[in-house]
């Protein structure tokens, strides 16, 4: 019973997604079934339009730009929470996870006003670049937090006993020990913030995001097939990303010897 239902869940998950490739490759521009015929014209539009590289150009902008300073963040608060005891790390990490149940719809108002209201700060990529720092940290530190979770702390100790200091300590042995985690951290976190809408339609300025950018096409009917395109290519560029941050955490685990539990987020 439990296959089944699992079997029913993802078919109802994922079977609508299926449909994007069927009518990105479909002549007609009516979203319906029968099929008017084969051609890859909306394909084509793609890269004959200008608006929609500027709208990418910013999306890989900003969720480079997240990716490093959520990884950056996350490596602090994960060795931190792995390595150390201080009063309050209980409450500490439970405020950095918060984003994670919180309602992008909430977080996006708050952002908001806080931006507009109290900073008085124009809305721009800067701003989109904060917002998705703060919802990709939770995942950096999941993940970051796994990887030093499985590393033993002897390697670290028998470096310093040899004269390392706690600075090349990091840099030689722990580094290159987490790494795997690390690149694994970048590539969900770029992926998560290359696919938000709710929070860069909140705070964007006049430069959208590629997902703001399919969200104002979807007032022109004769445009939904290039989108359902556009749509394809994202779908694939998301799964080869997550599929390379998976293996990458398993080549982690490999490393030191530890036991595998699930995905990045069950451990």
């Amino acid at each position: 019973m439990l296959r089944a239902y699992t079997l029913a869940f993802l078919l109802f998950l994922y079977a609508p997604i299926l449909l994007l490739p069927v009518f990105a490759f479909n002549e007609g521009t009516v979203i319906a079934f029968p099929l008017d015929g084969f051609t890859t014209e909306w394909f084509g539009r793609l890269t004959t339009t200008p608006t929609l590289h500027r709208a990418l150009a910013n999306s890989l902008l900003v969720a480079t730009a997240s990716a490093v300073l959520a990884t950056a963040l996350g490596l602090m608060a994960a060795r931190a929470a792995v390595r150390y005891r201080f009063r309050g790390k209980g409450a500490a990490m439970g405020l950095i996870m918060l984003p994670l149940v919180l309602p992008e719809i909430i977080v996006a108002t708050s952002l908001l006003v806080v931006v507009v209201r109290i900073l008085g700060l124009p809305l721009s990529l800067l701003t989109v670049v904060a917002a998705h720092t703060l919802i990709c940290t939770p995942f950096a530190v999941a993940i970051l937090n796994a990887s030093f979770s499985n590393l033993d702390p002897a390697l670290e100790e028998a470096a310093v006993d040899l004269g390392e200091t706690r600075a090349s300590t990091f840099r030689l042995v722990t580094l290159p020990l987490i790494m795997p985690g690390i690149v694994a951290s970048l590539l969900i976190s770029f992926t998560i913030s290359l696919d938000e809408f709710i929070i860069a339609f909140f705070l964007t300025g006049s430069d959208p995001t590629l997902p703001v950018y399919v969200w104002s096409l979807l007032r022109f009917p004769r445009e939904l097939p290039t989108i359902m395109a556009l749509g394809t290519i994202l779908v694939i560029v998301s799964i080869a990303l997550l599929t390379l941050a998976e293996w990458s955490r398993r080549r982690g685990l490999r490393r030191t010897g530890a036991q595998d539990t699930g995905g990045f987020l069950a451990q």
